[in-house]
């Protein structure tokens, strides 16, 4: 436990986080992988190039410092981040590594605001933070390895069927090598997928939801191909559309996420995607439908045209169950689309159609795709007065905020 004086300097603190945060964040993922590049073989590098990882850095040590004295609070966020480090295979012993640059960063940034007090306080504070990831990961690592046909890191996995969706989106079916059982999983939770790409210096680990149900004898992954180099999230997308072929073995960690369908209860279900974001949308979609039956679902869609939009029959083939309700949304349909009548609605998901056509705002409400989507999203559900512990999403990438910059405008996805 710290003491009320540590707590009060951390603190103190908070005000400067805020400002300098994603500058000490920054300077800290430079020197930690000046001092140790091997640690680039588990981290994004797409996401560190771009920024996110940063931002998200900052702002778990801004919710921490702001917290420092309750880290209960935080749980939710732990959990969230515990997650995504069980699935890259983030251990124990990469603690140390992290706080000790950590505090560098905060010493080079801040300068001579950066007072010994003020070091030793983060230093004491680091140690408290670290150990309840370090417990809480562990607990999942243990889950991850006993549950049934569960695994401990990497498992291979046969690519057993590769399927172009649209233009811009193929599924993966992977099975596993060995042949043996594999571990279930939660409606819109994830696998990460480790790749080493010739050419490459380092691995790359990027996660995918996965887009059917649970209870198969395969995982299913449907994977979009992103711009290519020199945009850096090309270079996983691509190789998996141009260069894994069926038969070719991937390297998979056990499922993981905490963005699940709770199917506990039997209260309506809204399911809203943009782009590839309708993946963990897909998986909790033909959840409800094989075990709750008789649970109401609406299920809307966001794409520019049918030409990228992935995994339509599969959606329409539920149409006809009374329990179920579809739309899809086209802000830029094709000629094609026109004459086949293959969307609902021309343009965007709005506030003022969701007031028309939601069963009731009591419903629960699951979200995924472009931030610019989800914040659209987020802001029309909270004004239509949707209550907040019922509005639930996900982020493909590191943690972002729903709440600053939001577009008012519709948004293309």
């Amino acid at each position: 436990m710290l003491n009320q004086k540590t707590i009060e300097i951390i603190k103190s603190t908070v005000p400067v986080l805020e400002k300098h945060g994603e500058a000490i964040t920054t300077r800290f993922y430079q020197l930690m992988f000046g001092n140790h590049p091997e640690l680039l073989n588990i981290f994004n590098h797409a996401n560190q190039k771009q920024g996110r990882q940063q931002r998200a850095l900052a702002g778990t040590v801004y919710a921490a410092a702001q917290y420092i004295d309750n880290l209960e609070a935080i749980l939710p966020v732990v959990k969230q981040i515990a997650h995504k480090h069980r699935s890259l295979g983030i251990k124990a012993e990469h603690y140390p590594i992290v706080g000790k640059h950590l505090l560098l960063a905060i010493k080079e940034v801040l300068g001579d605001a950066a007072t010994d007090e003020i070091i030793n306080a983060w230093a004491e504070a680091y140690g408290v933070i670290a150990d309840a990831f370090i417990g809480v990961e562990a607990e999942m690592y243990e889950e991850a390895s006993n549950q049934k046909g569960g695994w401990d890191g990497f498992r291979s996995f046969v690519v057993d069927r590769k399927v172009q969706e649209s233009d811009v989106i193929t599924s993966f079916y992977l099975k596993p090598a060995d042949n043996k059982e594999i571990a279930q999983f939660l409606p819109g939770q994830y696998i990460s997928i480790k790749l080493e790409i010739d050419g490459e210096e380092y691995t790359h680990i990027r996660q995918y939801s996965l887009s059917d149900a649970p209870g198969k004898d395969y995982y299913r992954i449907s994977v979009k191909r992103e711009a290519g180099t020199p945009n850096p999230d090309g270079k996983v997308s691509n190789y998996l559309h141009d260069v894994v072929t069926e038969g070719e073995i991937l390297m998979v960690s056990a499922p993981a996420g905490d963005f699940v369908l709770d199917t506990q209860k039997n209260t309506p279900v809204v399911l809203l995607s943009g782009g590839v974001g309708l993946t963990p949308m897909l998986s909790m979609l033909k959840t409800v439908v094989e075990v709750q039956p008789q649970r109401n679902v609406t299920f809307i869609h966001a794409a520019a045209n049918g030409n990228v939009h992935a995994l339509r029959e599969e959606v329409e083939s539920l149409t006809s169950l009374e329990n179920v309700n579809t739309y899809f949304f086209y802000d830029s349909p094709t000629e094609e689309d026109r004459k086949n009548n293959n969307f609902d609605v021309e343009g965007y998901v709005t506030q003022d159609w969701l007031v028309k056509n939601i069963p009731t705002v009591e419903a629960a409400f699951y979200f995924c795709g472009p931030v610019p989507f989800m914040k659209s999203i987020n802001t029309s559900l909270k004004n239509i007065g949707v209550p907040q512990d019922r509005i639930h999403f996900e982020f493909f990438g590191p943690k972002d905020s729903l709440e600053k910059n939001v577009t008012k405008e519709p948004v293309s996805v």
